[in-house]
């Protein structure tokens, strides 16, 4: 993966006369990912929680996000002992996977720091992409423009890695999104259709709202079996759900992973994707094949949907 961490010029700026400073910067990132799964990783809540912390001392609360155009995503950043830093996103444009605009406004302690416009570029061929980020900054405190400057490059760091450990697969089913999510999101039927063609699923415990579990082991078509425990974050009913990947009933974490369901007007577009812990786990997961079972489990949904 090439990174360049540096910003394309030096920010300019100018003082208004009554302390606030405005300021253009630009962050560049070349990264080892498809421009579409870029995009994911810069627009899903999901993703932007792992990596807009910039450093491992500060924790990402999202607690509100609706990613489209006219809605808006909240954020805490949390250090301990000191106060929380409070991100309003609002989505202006979003125009997959090539360009995003949206406002940023950042306060603490109930005083608004930053003031922003962000624009996202993405352009790409094969199996990289290229990032131009550009943030026309309004800044009301001394700080902030440094700050805002090493904080979002750091984030933009992250973004690169996680982008590079994510899988996004999607399909398109013929049946209206109501149907889909009522076959993701019931305790009988979901295990009557999750996983790759073969396989089958035998459930321990399903509870399917956010704070909920589903303890099960997938048993492959040779009798082998692969113990899964999924850990349920975020339900938005007919519209996104979140959640954790266990190896086995609170085993070791693999992978964050999130579904999401477009309303295309009698058909449903299924999003699924995956950030895996690390490289390597997904690099193994490329290896056996995890794309193409992938596929393969959202084709069963689809012929699930349409048996019925």
């Amino acid at each position: 993966m090439t990174i360049d961490p540096a910003i394309s010029g030096a920010p300019s700026a100018a003082d208004d006369g009554a302390g606030c400073r405005f300021a253009t910067l630009t962050f560049t990132r070349d990264i080892a990912a498809p421009a579409a799964t870029l995009w994911h990783a810069w627009t899903d809540p999901a993703a932007r929680a792992i990596w807009a912390a910039p450093s491992p001392a500060v924790i990402v609360d999202i607690v509100e996000a609706d990613t489209r155009a006219g809605g808006r995503e909240i954020s805490l950043c949390k250090v301990e002992g000191a106060p929380d830093i409070r991100c309003e996103c609002g989505w202006l444009a979003l125009q997959p996977p090539e360009r995003s605009v949206n406002y940023e406004v950042i306060a603490s302690a109930d005083v608004t720091r930053s003031a922003a416009l962000v624009t996202a570029d993405i352009a790409g061929s094969g199996a990289r992409s290229r990032l131009v980020v550009t943030v026309q900054l309004a800044a009301f405190t001394a700080d902030i423009e440094s700050g805002y400057r090493q904080g979002f490059g750091a984030g933009l760091d992250n973004l690169a890695e996680t982008a590079a450990r994510t899988m996004v697969l999607e399909r398109v089913i013929r049946a209206p999104r109501p149907a889909v999510w009522g076959a993701w999101m019931n305790p009988e039927t979901l295990p009557q259709w999750w996983g790759p063609d073969g396989f089958s699923c035998r459930t321990r415990r399903i509870d399917l709202r956010a704070g909920g579990e589903w303890v099960f082991d997938m048993i492959a078509p040779d009798g082998t079996v692969f113990p899964n425990h999924h850990r349920y974050q975020e339900v938005q009913p007919e519209r996104r759900i979140g959640y954790e990947l266990l190896w086995g009933e609170d085993g070791p974490k693999h992978a964050d992973a999130w579904a999401a369901f477009e309303d295309l007007g009698g058909a449903t577009k299924v999003t699924l994707g995956m950030i895996f812990s690390t490289a390597a786990a997904f690099e193994d997961a490329k290896g056996f094949g995890a794309i193409e079972l992938g596929h393969q489990t959202l084709g069963k949904l689809e012929r699930f949907i349409g048996s019925r």
